[in-house]
């Protein structure tokens, strides 16, 4: 662990580069074949986390999906949910917030107590935390399906650096390191 905490946009996505259906289905994941203990694997990533943030949508996702039929709520690291919806928290670990994720750092960065902080999702989300320099590094797990439309992975124009590739049954997972906005070019 560094001082300064690595904020992580860790996901899956479609080859076309979606995260979810138009209906915020996420079927086409839940169906692949993947080694728990494989590369890349969430029980390793987790490990480093300290803190996470995530969208209106993908909490939405979570109570629909995970904490249904009274199951409690997965996480028990400090979770802020970036919204503009009143909502009550499920847990006492969950922090609603509204306003850009700057104005949020020093309390993400408290709140991770030395450890690396997930932007779990969505995709616009991860760009956010990109526009205020706050994405260090995107790890994507690219599954073999496509959706041809949905919620898509990252709707911003950025360069990005691969800095580590593999495999994991279905899915080809790669690291990139966050360059920086890719500008336009005049045609």
């Amino acid at each position: 662990m560094s001082s300064h905490p690595i904020f992580r946009y860790y996901t899956a996505s479609t080859l076309d580069g979606y995260l979810a259906d138009p209906d915020d289905s996420l079927d086409w994941l839940l169906t692949q074949p993947i080694d728990e203990g494989g590369a890349m694997n969430y029980t390793e990533f987790i490990a480093d986390i300290g803190a996470m943030v995530m969208g209106w949508t993908t909490y939405r996702w979570l109570l629909e999906n995970e904490v249904s039929d009274g199951k409690p709520w997965p996480y028990d690291i400090p979770c802020f949910v970036f919204t503009h919806r009143e909502i009550t928290p499920i847990a006492d670990t969950i922090s609603v917030v509204t306003g850009d994720p700057g104005s949020k750092r020093d309390a993400l960065v408290a709140a991770a107590g030395g450890k690396d902080i997930w932007i779990v999702g969505g995709g616009d989300l991860a760009a956010q935390f990109a526009d205020a320099r706050m994405l260090d590094e995107i790890v994507v797990s690219f599954a073999p399906v496509t959706l041809g439309e949905g919620r898509p992975l990252f709707p911003r124009r950025y360069d990005l650096e691969l800095v580590d590739t593999a495999r994991n049954r279905a899915f080809v997972c790669a690291r990139y390191a966050v360059v920086g906005p890719r500008p336009r070019v005049a045609s």
